[in-house]
């Protein structure tokens, strides 16, 4: 593997990098994030890959986009990632490369070696959920800065544009982060067994505790079990975003997939409609408090 070089380009010409809905007329301070559903890849990345289609789809975000695109319709604007998160991470910090997965990385450059880089999950994810590796080579460092610039730039410029938009009209806004977490995560906490949501607030920085509190409260009134910063307290969105002193606050929500999917089969359970109608009306109900707050 260390002597093959995996050589490809993108034509980025034809690609729609991310989807949106309900951003031409906002009602309420409240804007989606959707950066892990993706479920889109491009071409020349999969004949450059050692795992099917379907492996490539292990760390996805299953079916969070179809969850709560429907808030769209009342008001409330949705931002989805449509590239898959194996082909780059917008989750992540531009940064976060791991400099042994290149075989042309810069000298000059500086490498971030953080946990996630580490694991093999930074920007550019080296291996799938089941610890595969997802290329037979080393990867070029430039084709890597073109799916920067064409991919990660262009969601975060958007999400970027979307904030401004929500504050220019309500003075404030919050960024409801949406992902999902797999089941076997949720099992390993010793003070919960099982735990349907996990709301990240990164331990109350990244917005007013009030607003952790009302969507736990009205989560736990559906039925479901709902831990705060445990087991995620947020990533890369929480933290680059939030803004307190500027009335810019994030929140991250993340979903046990067994709750509403068959995560082997990246099928749809019989609950999923239910879970969907569940997070809209809970977050409605929380868009419309926070005219409130």
């Amino acid at each position: 593997m260390l002597n093959k070089h995996c050589d490809f380009k993108i034509d980025y010409s034809h690609l729609t990098v991310y989807k949106e809905a309900g951003t031409d007329n906002i009602l309420f301070p409240l804007l989606i994030s959707v950066p892990h559903a993706g479920r889109f890849f491009p071409k020349e990345f999969l004949e450059n890959t050692r795992l099917t289609e379907k492996q490539l789809r292990g760390n996805e975000d299953l079916f969070v986009d179809e969850l709560v695109f429907p808030l769209a319709e009342n008001g409330i604007p949705v931002l989805c990632m449509n590239l898959a998160r194996s082909f780059i991470d917008v989750n992540r910090d531009k940064i976060e490369l791991d400099s042994k997965m290149f075989y042309d990385y810069p000298e000059d450059k500086i490498a971030i070696e953080n946990n996630r880089c580490r694991f093999g999950l930074g920007l550019i994810h080296r291996i799938d959920v089941d610890n595969q590796q997802i290329y037979d080579g080393l990867l070029s460092y430039y084709e890597v800065q073109d799916r920067i610039k064409y991919v990660y730039d262009a969601y975060h410029k958007r999400l970027q544009q979307l904030i401004n938009k929500c504050c220019k009209k309500f003075g404030f806004c919050c960024v409801l982060d949406c992902h999902s977490m797999p089941s076997k995560i949720c099992k390993i906490i010793p003070e919960s067994p099982h735990i349907d949501f996990c709301l990240g607030d990164l331990f109350s920085q990244s917005c007013p505790p009030k607003y952790t509190a009302v969507l736990q409260n009205s989560l736990q009134s559906c039925g479901y079990t709902v831990t705060a910063n445990v087991p995620y307290s947020g990533a890369f969105t929480t933290f680059n975003y939030c803004q307190p002193r500027k009335k810019i606050y994030t929140l991250q929500i993340e979903i046990n997939r067994e709750t509403y999917a068959d995560e082997k089969e990246l099928k749809k359970n019989e609950r999923f409609q239910t879970v969907s109608n569940d997070i809209n009306g809970v977050i409605l109900s929380f868009a419309k408090k926070l005219l409130d707050f």
